[in-house]
Parts: structure tokens; C-alpha cells; sequence
């Protein structure tokens, strides 16, 4: 029996793969497992190649995984489009469609031969199931419960949710294709039984969701009441949540003309005195920044949810990257401070997402968010959230004493940083939000003493941020001599790493920031105290957290930069082999 079973689907944009995978997720969550699956498409409107990779565990799952125990293609050409997305090893099992021929001298040129190799008639199967080729995926399902033991029942289940509003004889095919594959996986036993076992977790207590999801939502707990946005992939799906559900919480979403308008209402949403955000991309990001200056100036809160692709330009917009760090930390003219917070997995985008907002509200300032496509697309079966302990912050109003006293300073000098801010039709707070320098009234000016103490009120507002241990993660011994440094959805697989490290004897520990920038010196500098040798893991080129931790920190000299460009996701073991290889040379 195992306790860990990972399978790869691909095929082209029409066969259904994504969605095979989706009703694959949904079953085994339905019966109690943990679940992950993440999806990966070509850059095509239309057509193009498609895959998908589900993991099903018996425990809670950290990552996509790593090679892939099972692998389904359904023609050789786009299986091979995917490369690292979809591993294989020695302990694979390769199942493929018959008529696409036995596996290409590609395969054997990649160093690996899958464990066993399965040829399988699905297209032949499903048309004489279902009378046509439309339910190929229902035989794969049928092929995979039979194998690997994932209950049928749920997957029938799953199947008269899909089907069943769409025509009896749509919902019957499928049934009828997938019993097909279940009793041809009996008729045809593999050479070793593969069979996942029972899991622990009560059926139907998990939800089943992405990260975009997760931040619309914990948008919505926050308290949003503006969204002003403009498509672009990979952030679409939180401002189309947004659009259906805001409404019902007294909320508006505009979506604008273009990316600088849709952060440009957002701002005016802001200063009307409202929880306002935006959403986007690399390249939406570039178009942004000019207005996220403005809101700085102006101190006005938002929350900017970038969802990283591969750049630059329009780059890799179906895959995930951990390249926009740079810019978000400093893509500004003159000297800016803005807060960078990253999730790293779907369920803690939620509370993530109300961390932004309430520092937003609590320091006046523009926050962002830096989520990715994997952690924004992959769905998951995750724990019903807890939001009873959790603090909604509001922005700080004035008193009426301060409005008494006039004219109303809105930016005042206080000690913290931080001053009382109104909004339009507040008695006696009217006030000039403006992008030019001002004093405290907001009145302009070109004084080099005002800006002086501008520039330090907002950059001393935000010293507090750097003291909060709540939002870094520190697993293992304290004075461990091996670290682990990861953030965002690398940082999943850093935590099975560690797991694996551990077992195998070593001593080894982890630290996960989810407060990118400003950087937490302290917090750093106790993490590096003890560490001879270490891992700063990225999924970037230039491994830009690395470098950006050497302009604050001293970095010791045997911790070093561990990166790889996107689509090319990292596997656990390789961490513990890296690691493990640097525990032998000299710090």
C-alpha cells in the first residue's frame, strides 16, 4: 500500500486532461484524502498542448512532488512540450494511447526508463463505451481507479455533478467509459499492484479551491468594498470571483480600460475612504507603478495582488516564476518603501491576504501581494479555515479634537509615522491628496526640509513591520549548522526537504519569510547565527531574495544561492542532495 501516489496527465487543449484531473481531485478529496493538483497549458488562445499533475496523499500534502509515480500520455508530442513539469523515473508507470505508437527515442534520450510502460487503446475503449471519442478522460479515470485503488464511487460521483445538468446521454456515456477503464485495469493487472491506501480524514470535511480563490475570499473577510482591475493571466480569476460575489458584502468592481486605470480607480476608491485592491501580472505590474507612487505620496491603503509568470515582457504567462521580487520591492522613482508579502500555498493565501489588508489600513500604505501561478492556479483540498481569532484592522480616523483643531493636518508628524487620514464629506477633514511633496496640511511644497521629514515619516511608519515574528515561519533546531531559506510555493517543497533531511539524520532548519520587504534584519541575522552552510532556494535566475538579503544582511559565506528559471520546478530530494553535498565542505 502506498501512503503517496503522484500522477501526470497531457494531451492536447481538446482531450479534457485538466479537467480529468480536476474530477480525479475532487474524488479523492471527497473521500478524505489531501490533495494537491496543479495545471500547466501552452500560451495559446486557442488549442495547444495541456497537462495537469495530482498528488493524493494519506498526509498533508506541501507540494506538487516529485517525479511522477504514474504518468498517462495521451500523445508523445505534447507530453514532451512539458519537460521538468512532468518528471519521470526508474519507478514510474508510463500508461499511453496505443495508436500514438510505443514511447520515442526522446524518452530513452532523457536518461530515464519508466518502470513499466502500459499501451492502451483509450481512444478504441471510449468509442465503443460511449459511441464516441468525447470521454477519453472517463476511461483514464476508469484506468486509474482499477490500478491505483482511487474509489469509483467517488469519481461517478463526480461525474453526475459534471454531467448531470448537461443531458442524460452525456452523463450515461461517461459512466458507461468509465466503467470501461475500471474493468479493463482489472483484466490487465500491472506488474506490481500500485494501490494508494484508505486515508485517515473524514470524508467531505475538505474544501477544494486555489489561490485565487483563497484571496478573493480572504479579500471579502477583510473587508473589501472596490476592486478596479484589468484581465491578464494568471490573476483573472480573483476580479471574476470578486465580480460575482462582492455585490452581496455592499461592494463595487470596475473593470477598467487598461492596467494604470484599474490601479488609478483603485487609488480614488481609497481616498473616497473605502478597502480598495487590484490585481495582476509582470507586465500589468510595469504599467502600475507610476500610481502606486502616487498612493504612496498620498499615503493612501491599498492591496496589489501581483500573481508572478514567467518574464520578462509577455514571457511565460502559463507558468509560474518568482521573478517580480526586484520590482516590487523597488520598481519606483525616489526613495519608496512598500511592504512585499508572499503566500505559500492556497490555504495560507487567505490569511496572507488579510495580513495585506490590514497593514494597508494599520500604516497607509500600498501593499503587495506576491502570489504565482502555481500557488494562484493549483487547486487543493484544504481544512475549513478558522477566521474566529482573526483581527480585521482599520485605517486610523481622526478624533473630533483633531478635526477641531484647524486646519486639519493630515499628515502630521507624529511619532509612529502614522497620522489620522478622513475622506471626502467628513466635516472639517478636507484635505489635498496629492503626487507632488507636501507639509503636514498636504499643502505642496518644494522645501528639501519637508521632504526630508516626508520621506522619514513614511519610511519610520514601517519599522514595526520588521519585528513581527508572526509573519516568518522558523522551522528545527535553532543552532542548526544547515538552513533552508524559501518563499512562496518554494517554499512547500523546502518544507519536505527538511521532513526528508531530517530523517535521514540531519540536522537541518528552515526559514520562510512571508514579509519579503522591508527586510527584517534581526529576523535574519538570528537565522544565520549558527548556519555554516545553506540554501537561499528560488525559482528565478538571478535569485533575487539572495541578493537582496546581502544589501541589509551578512550573508555568511556558506550560504549560497540555489535557483532554477521557471517551468522548472524543484524537486525535495534534490534539496536534501544539495544539501547534503554542502554539509561536506568547508564554511
Amino acid at each position: 500500500m502506498l501512503d503517496d501516489l503522484i500522477l501526470g496527465m497531457a494531451g492536447a487543449g481538446g482531450d479534457g486532461v485538466v479537467s480529468a484531473g480536476e474530477s480525479l481531485l475532487s474524488a479523492a478529496s471527497s473521500e478524505g484524502y489531501h490533495a494537491l493538483m496543479t495545471k500547466s497549458f501552452g500560451s495559446q488562445i486557442r488549442g495547444g498542448e495541456s497537462s495537469c499533475r495530482v498528488r493524493l496523499s494519506t498526509k498533508k500534502v506541501l507540494n506538487p512532488g516529485g517525479a511522477l509515480d504514474v504518468m498517462v500520455a495521451l500523445n508523445w508530442e505534447d507530453f514532451f512540450k512539458f519537460g521538468a513539469e512532468l518528471p519521470l523515473s526508474v519507478n514510474t508507470v508510463l500508461i499511453y494511447e496505443e495508436k500514438a505508437g510505443p514511447p520515442p527515442e526522446t524518452l530513452a534520450a532523457r536518461g530515464v526508463v519508466p518502470k513499466e510502460l502500459v499501451p492502451v487503446g483509450i481512444t478504441e475503449l471510449t468509442k465503443k463505451s460511449a459511441g464516441s471519442d468525447k470521454a477519453k478522460t472517463s476511461v483514464v479515470l476508469g484506468l486509474l481507479s482499477g490500478w491505483f485503488g482511487i474509489p469509483s464511487e467517488a469519481i461517478t460521483r463526480g461525474l453526475k455533478k459534471k454531467f448531470g445538468n448537461k443531458g442524460e446521454g452525456l452523463l450515461e456515456a461517461n459512466e458507461k467509459a468509465l466503467a470501461v477503464g475500471i474493468d479493463y485495469a482489472k483484466a490487465h493487472p500491472l506488474q506490481a499492484p500500485h494501490v494508494i491506501a484508505k486515508p485517515a480524514g473524514t470524508p467531505g470535511s475538505k474544501m477544494l479551491c486555489d489561490g485565487n480563490d483563497m484571496c478573493a475570499a480572504g479579500a471579502l473577510f477583510a473587508g473589501v468594498k472596490f476592486f478596479g482591475g484589468y484581465p491578464i493571466t494568471p490573476s483573472t480569476e480573483v476580479m471574476q470571483t470578486l465580480t460575482r460575489e462582492i455585490w452581496k458584502y455592499g461592494g463595487t468592481v470596475l473593470q477598467c480600460e487598461d492596467e494604470i486605470a484599474g490601479l488609478g480607480a483603485t487609488v480614488g476608491a481609497s481616498f473616497a475612504g473605502k478597502k480598495s485592491m487590484s490585481a495582476t501580472s509582470g507586465p500589468g505590474m510595469d504599467l502600475k507603478t507610476e500610481i502606486l507612487g502616487l498612493a504612496t505620496i498620498a499615503e493612501l491603503p491599498l492591496v496589489l495582488l501581483n500573481v508572478q509568470r514567467g518574464g520578462p515582457s509577455t514571457g511565460l504567462p502559463t507558468k509560474p516564476e518568482q521573478g517580480d521580487l526586484f520590482q516590487a520591492a523597488f520598481s519606483g522613482h525616489g526613495d519608496v518603501l512598500r511592504p512585499v508579502l508572499a503566500p505559500t500555498d492556497v490555504e495560507d493565501t487567505f490569511r496572507t491576504t488579510v495580513e495585506c489588508f490590514n497593514i494597508a489600513e494599520q500604516f497607509q500604505t500600498p501593499v503587495i501581494l506576491l502570489s504565482d501561478q502555481e500557488i494562484a492556479q493549483r487547486k487543493e483540498a484544504v481544512d475549513l479555515i478558522d477566521t474566529s481569532k482573526m483581527e480585521i484592522i482599520e485605517r486610523r480616523v481622526p478624533t473630533e479634537a483633531e478635526l477641531a483643531a484647524k486646519p486639519y493636518a493630515r499628515f502630521a508628524l507624529t511619532e509612529s509615522g502614522v497620522s489620522p487620514i478622513t475622506h471626502p464629506g467628513l466635516k472639517g477633514g478636507t484635505y489635498l491628496a496629492a503626487g507632488i511633496e507636501h507639509n503636514e496640511k498636504g499643502d505642496p511644497t518644494s522645501s528639501g526640509a519637508m521632504h526630508a521629514k516626508m520621506n522619514a515619516k513614511r519610511f519610520r511608519k514601517l519599522e514595526p513591520l520588521k519585528k513581527r515574528a508572526d509573519l516568518f515561519e522558523v522551522q528545527g533546531n535553532p543552532n542548526a549548522a544547515l538552513g533552508l531559506i524559501a518563499w512562496g510555493s518554494t517554499a512547500g517543497v523546502a518544507r519536505e526537504a527538511v521532513q526528508l533531511a531530517k530523517a535521514e539524520g540531519h540536522d537541518v532548519k528552515l526559514l520562510v519569510p512571508y514579509l519579503l520587504y522591508p527586510i527584517a534584519e534581526q529576523v535574519y541575522a538570528n537565522f544565520f547565527e549558527s548556519l555554516k552552510h545553506g540554501l537561499i532556494v528560488e525559482l528565478s535566475h538571478q535569485g533575487q531574495l539572495y541578493r537582496i538579503l546581502r544589501m541589509f544582511t551578512e550573508v555568511p559565506k556558506g550560504v549560497r544561492s540555489f535557483t532554477r528559471d521557471g517551468a522548472n520546478p524543484f524537486q525535495p530530494i534534490e534539496l536534501v542532495k544539495t544539501l547534503v553535498e554542502l554539509k561536506g565542505l568547508p564554511s
